[in-house]
């Protein structure tokens, strides 16, 4: 499906479409930029349309929304001072209305033609973008091709979920004012570096969009219900054996859990600083009628990007009133040089006041390895339940057993004294209950 244009999308993908008024401003503009009136013109005629975005309510799916479009075919996609007057208008209906807000975005950035006055119209998108967060509105982005300028920078990058159109050209600069062609300029390379979400094909689009406007919208208060167990369902005799039992290839991990427990759900990535960790899973997924969101480690050291992906992950729940489930599987946080530099210690740490200031429940299963501060980061202090395949433990007992000078032979004793089984962890008060 080729991207023609403003109204070929909005047909291709939603129903109901009801434009806001809109007209055509003629004219050299508010510097006199002599053909600047002409060259609209030219615009209006190849395009069919009086500005670079169209704006109104449709149905995606089964949820009305609030779409801005752009027309690429109108001046670039260019953003002067009336694209900004119709891009506020259509947040300000979205918080009128606490409607999602869609934006399908193909721009080359600011209109030369309107100077500094078209660049301050960045300012007013993020300010509309920040209004509709606090108002706990969802907003999504549709990175078309291209995607350049300030516009990535505000409506695109700015939104809940970011989504890449294969193959677009997305990028700060673009390519009239930038090297040569390099992967990090597109889509894939955006998602790649930890700033997109997903990447879609344009013929998938509707469908993407439907799926997370359900998800979006259809949060709970209550708290996510504990998941089934799906390992065995009999405790270790000791602590090793339940060190050892975590440790196994072939025990449920967390895609097992997350593909029994949701019947949709899609997911976020990136820490939108750069960083991805496939060892970190989030998203949203709907449970019966009720969405709920997830952060699910996958049984590897946690990186930087990915405690900084779950901190992401449940202030979006938090925002939009969706409940949390966290999957905890680690041996613990990636202690090497790379994750050091990357800021493991304040990334752990912004993870665990984003867990204490939660104002939506959080609800906790340790599905395999509980090791150290990178485990109990992701743990809800008060809803932590645990599987009998699992152990939760203050360092692993091979390390214990290292910072305290004993030798190898004495690890198993080490495990046993730190009381680590499930069991254990119930009698200690640490862990709610043990799951079936």
């Amino acid at each position: 499906m080729p991207d023609q244009g403003a109204r070929s999308l909005i047909d291709a993908i939603a129903t109901d479409f009801t434009e806001f008024p809109s007209e055509f401003t003629p004219g050299d503009g508010p510097l006199s930029w002599t053909g600047y009136g002409a060259a609209k013109e030219r615009a209006a005629s190849t395009s069919g349309e009086t500005e670079s975005v169209v704006c109104g309510e449709a149905r995606i799916g089964g949820v009305e929304a609030v779409l801005i479009v752009f027309d690429f075919r109108f001046l670039g996609g260019s953003v002067g001072t009336k694209t900004g007057d119709r891009i506020e208008h259509a947040f300000t209906r979205a918080r009128e209305t606490r409607t999602p807000l869609v934006s399908l975005i193909a721009t080359g950035g600011s209109r030369m033609h309107e100077g500094m006055l078209s660049l301050r119209q960045l300012q007013r998108v993020a300010r509309q973008s920040t209004l509709l967060r606090e108002a706990g509105i969802p907003q999504l982005s549709v990175l078309r091709d291209p995607t350049t300028g300030g516009l990535w920078a505000s409506l695109g990058a700015g939104a809940d979920v970011v989504i890449g159109v294969a193959g677009a050209q997305v990028g700060f600069a673009g390519s009239r004012v930038r090297p040569a062609a390099d992967p990090a300029y597109t889509a894939e390379g955006q998602f790649a570096s930890g700033h997109v979400d997903e990447v879609c094909a344009l013929e998938d689009l509707g469908v993407v969009l439907a799926e997370w406007l359900v998800l979006l919208t259809s949060g709970s208060p209550e708290p996510a219900p504990v998941p089934s167990a799906l390992g065995s369902t009999a405790l270790s005799p000791d602590g090793w054996s339940a060190v050892q039992r975590a440790r196994q290839a072939d025990r449920p991990h967390a895609m097992s859990y997350l593909d029994a427990y949701f019947d949709l759900r899609r997911d976020v990535s990136g820490d939108r600083a750069g960083g991805v960790d496939a060892g970190m899973v989030c998203g949203i997924g709907l449970q019966g009628r009720h969405a709920i969101a997830y952060a699910a480690q996958t049984g590897n050291a946690t990186t930087p990007a990915g405690f900084r992906l779950a901190s992401r992950l449940i202030r979006l729940a938090e925002r939009l009133g969706i409940s949390v489930l966290t999957l905890v599987d680690t041996p613990g946080a990636a202690n090497d040089a790379a994750a050091e530099r990357a800021g493991v210690g304040p990334a752990i740490a912004e993870l665990f006041g984003t867990v204490a200031a939660c104002r939506v429940p959080i609800t906790t299963l340790v599905i395999g390895e509980g090791g150290s501060g990178g485990a109990l980061a992701l743990a809800a202090p008060d809803r932590t339940w645990i599987t009998p395949d699992a152990y939760f433990s203050v360092i692993a007992p091979e390390l214990c057993a290292a910072i305290l000078k004993r030798g190898s032979d004495e690890v198993s004793a080490t495990a046993e004294q730190l009381r680590l089984r499930p069991q254990d962890l119930v009698d200690l008060g640490v862990i709610r209950g043990i799951a079936t």
